[in-house]
Order: C-alpha cells, then structure tokens, then sequence
C-alpha cells in the first residue's frame, strides 16, 4: 500500500488526539503506537531501496541503488555499465576493463569514499552493529597490504570472519538445497542461449556472451547481474535463472560484489591465479556440465566440480581453474552466484549494500 507523507501525518496527527482523548485508554496508546511505527516504516521505505530481483524488471535507469532493472539494448555505453553482446575481457580477473569496480576502485581515494559512505548511512540509519564494518574501512589500507598472499582480496576485507579456501553446502544450506534442485531447468536455460545463433557477422559467440581473457584456451560469461547491475536483455532470455535468483535468501543482489553468470571453459582454457574483490562473499558453483579432466584450486586446495553439485568457496583466496580434457570432451559449464558470508550479520549486509551501492 503506498503511503502519501500528508496521509500519514493526518494519521500521526489523529492518534495523538485519541491518546489525549483516551490517555488512560490502552486502545488509545496502542493506536498511537501503530501509527508512529507506520510513519518509521514510511521513511525507512523512502529512503532504502529494493532488490532489483523483485517485483519483474524494468528497462528504466536505477536511481542510486538500482531498484530497476538496467536495459543493455540501448546503442552504445551507458557510463560504467556493461553492454550486452559486447565481446571483450570483462576485467574481473585481469583488470583489462574500465568498467570494473575493483581495478578502477583502489588505494587511498576509495577508503576515504568508503568512510564517508560509511559515515552517511550511519546518520541516515544507525551505528548499532557496524563494529566490524567500521574496524574494516578505518584499517582498510593496512588489512590489503598486510594480508598472507593465500588470501588477499583487492577492494574490501571484513576483519574477524571465518577464513577457509571451500566451504561446507551446509553454510549457505537452503540456497545450495534451491540451485541444485533447480538444476534441470538451469542446464536447459543454458542449452537455449548458448546455441543460439551468433550475435553478430564474424562472431563467434551468440548474443549476450563475453569473452574473458585467457592465456590458453576460451572462457565465456552470460551474465544475468554483472557486479550489482542486472542484464534486462539477458535476463528475458533466461527467466527460470532469474526466477531461482529472486528465491534465493543470501544471494548478494545490491552491491557491486554480486554477479551470477553461466560460465563457459573450453578444452584446454585455464583461468589463471587471481584474487577475489572481498572476503564478505561465497562463490558457488553449481556444476551443469563436468568433463572428468576439470579443477578449481582454491589456496592451493584442489576442488572438482560435479553436474548438479554446488561448489562453496571463498574467492578472496588465490585461485584457478582449468579445463585438460580434449575436444571431445565438451566444454566445462557451470552456472555461478555470489552468496553472502555466513557470519555477515543483516545489519553488516545492510550497510555494505549502501557502501557498495553500484554508481555510488
């Protein structure tokens, strides 16, 4: 139900007048009571924007958040967006791109930009819970410097979480429990989209795909949020992916650290070493389809991946994956999300959320 503030305030306004009326009457406490929770709700509710993954998708620019879903039909690009069906490196990995946050976010500028976010959302909402967030910006500098080389993410580390290279199903259990059950119809998603036709004359890859770079081999992303901002043309064209998306409880959806993508390794490509932006997330993998010559190595732990699985791991840690099998093998896919940290508490998520808003 939407709320006029010249509404809600005739209804302030009139349960005080019953209070006064009535003020030994506890129906009279317990309306004023309501009425001032509804006017909180109200400019909490204009202040704090949605998930994108709600309520279907619109092709109308975000506004600070990005409660809308982004269009990527639009000729050309739009600024620190990405453009479906563009192939070029995506820079998650290689910094080859100007579009991504981490390789054009670092140093001195982006801790002062973070306290100050963070500073902001504490006046708009509340320093209760924000320790460790506080801790984290206020260090920043020394925690990406000091770091072992087996973890050592590259924009934002939250001090005093749990480190490990993979992570039990059970961490992320129903989200995990959701994708994989989902797994035929993501394996059949993928089906429709990577046999498409191509693009464009002279392309190889079918609309939506990029290509990443790699030193052998091919890797291919069809991302459907691509660091916090949604893919609208991609994502009509897979909604049973979206749709798991929107069900997920943990899935990171409003902040530059959040992405999921199918994700495409040819026989003989290897992704190499490379760190993950920040500790505050999962990567999971959910294997569609495993040749038996396929590995990911997380903090020198190897890891194989398996059709219908889900691979937890925490991508902070120094990684790679490969692909050794031959032609006949087939490509390696996987469908891949970034979950929250089990022991980011919702106050933690909230204001990383704010901090992270992507264009902030």
């Amino acid at each position: 139900m939407e709320w006029s503030l010249e509404r809600v305030r005739e209804m302030v306004a009139g349960g005080m007048q019953s209070m006064r009326d009535c003020e030994s009457s506890a129906f009279g406490t317990a309306m004023c009571l309501l009425l001032l929770f509804v006017w909180y709700c109200y400019r909490v509710g204009r202040e704090h924007s949605s998930s994108p993954l709600r309520g279907g998708y619109s092709t109308e620019p975000s506004r600070g958040g990005g409660g809308a879903l982004i269009s990527t039909e639009r000729d050309g690009k739009a600024k620190g967006r990405p453009v479906s069906g563009v192939e070029e490196p995506n820079g998650f990995a290689y910094c080859q791109s100007a579009e991504s946050f981490r390789c054009t976010n670092t140093g001195d500028g982006l801790n002062q930009k973070l306290y100050h976010s963070l500073q902001d959302y504490a006046k708009r909402y509340t320093w209760s819970g924000m320790g460790r967030v506080h801790k984290g910006v206020r260090d920043q500098g020394r925690y990406l410097t000091s770091r072992p080389t087996i973890q050592r993410p590259e924009v934002f580390f939250l001090p005093d979480l749990p480190s490990a290279p993979f992570f039990s199903r059970d961490a992320q259990k129903h989200d995990v429990e959701l994708l994989e059950r989902s797994f035929p119809a993501l394996l059949a998603e993928f089906e429709s989209i990577y046999h498409a036709p191509p693009s464009r004359a002279g392309s190889s890859l079918p609309l939506g795909w990029k290509s990443n770079s790699t030193p052998h081999g091919q890797w291919w992303t069809f991302y459907l949020l691509n660091q916090g901002t949604p893919l609208a043309l991609n994502a009509r064209r897979c909604p049973r992916a979206w749709r798991v998306l929107s069900q997920l409880r943990t899935f990171i959806a409003n902040n530059v650290f959040g992405n999921a993508c199918f994700s495409v390794l040819t026989p003989g490509a290897l992704i190499t070493e490379h760190y993950g932006p920040t500790n505050v997330r999962l990567r999971c993998h959910l294997g569609l389809r495993v040749p038996s010559s396929c590995e990911l190595v997380v903090g020198g732990e190897p890891q194989c991946w398996s059709e219908g699985s889900c691979l937890l791991f925490d991508d902070s840690f120094l990684h790679r994956a490969f692909h050794e099998g031959g032609p006949e093998d087939g490509p390696r896919v996987v469908f891949m999300v970034d979950l929250w940290h089990p022991n980011v508490a919702a106050a933690e998520r909230q204001a990383l959320d704010y901090i992270f808003t992507p264009g902030r």
